[in-house]
């Protein structure tokens, strides 16, 4: 699948949990093809080398944010804060793949719909449903969203900084 430019601003980063805390670095996925491209960035950004915990935030302005978390060997987990994210852009179409979500471009838009792994988040802290209450929030920008779960993960001073 080629890429293609986003229509709206995109800003990721990474953060992998350290015994001091959480470290984060700005991932450029601007040259990501296929969904495998997404993980590469991440263990390219952060040293990966191991069983790290890391987890991959991604937020297109006024649009969508999706979440990833990696560790080790396991499967990659997703949250999508909305499943018509695939509808947007190329960007929106691998993480839409990465989530397990076919978009079915005929179906009118019933609203915001997260989708993906509602519980990659529990063990950190935050429950399935406060993910998805966060993510459907009336009036919230992605952006907001993902501060207030950077923040309750203990890594909102990383993000901040990497903004």
């Amino acid at each position: 699948m080629p890429s293609r430019p986003p229509r709206n601003s995109v800003f990721s980063a990474a953060f992998v949990r350290t015994p001091d805390g959480w470290k984060g670095a700005e991932v450029d996925l601007s040259e990501a093809e296929i969904v495998d491209d997404l993980g590469d960035a991440v263990q390219e950004h952060l040293g990966l080398n191991g069983d790290e915990l890391a987890l991959l935030c991604v937020e297109v302005e006024d649009e969508w944010f999706a979440i990833v978390r990696y560790q080790g060997d396991l499967e990659p987990r997703t949250f999508l804060s909305d499943a018509h994210a695939g509808l947007s852009d190329g960007l929106g179409e691998l993480f839409t793949e990465l989530a397990g979500v076919a978009v079915d471009k005929d179906t009118p838009d019933l609203g915001v719909r997260p989708a993906g792994d509602f519980e990659l988040l529990d063990d950190l802290g935050l429950s399935s449903d406060e993910l998805v209450e966060l993510s459907m929030e009336e009036g919230a920008l992605p952006g907001d969203t993902l501060s207030v779960i950077a923040e309750r993960l203990v890594f909102a001073d990383e993000l901040d900084r990497l903004r």
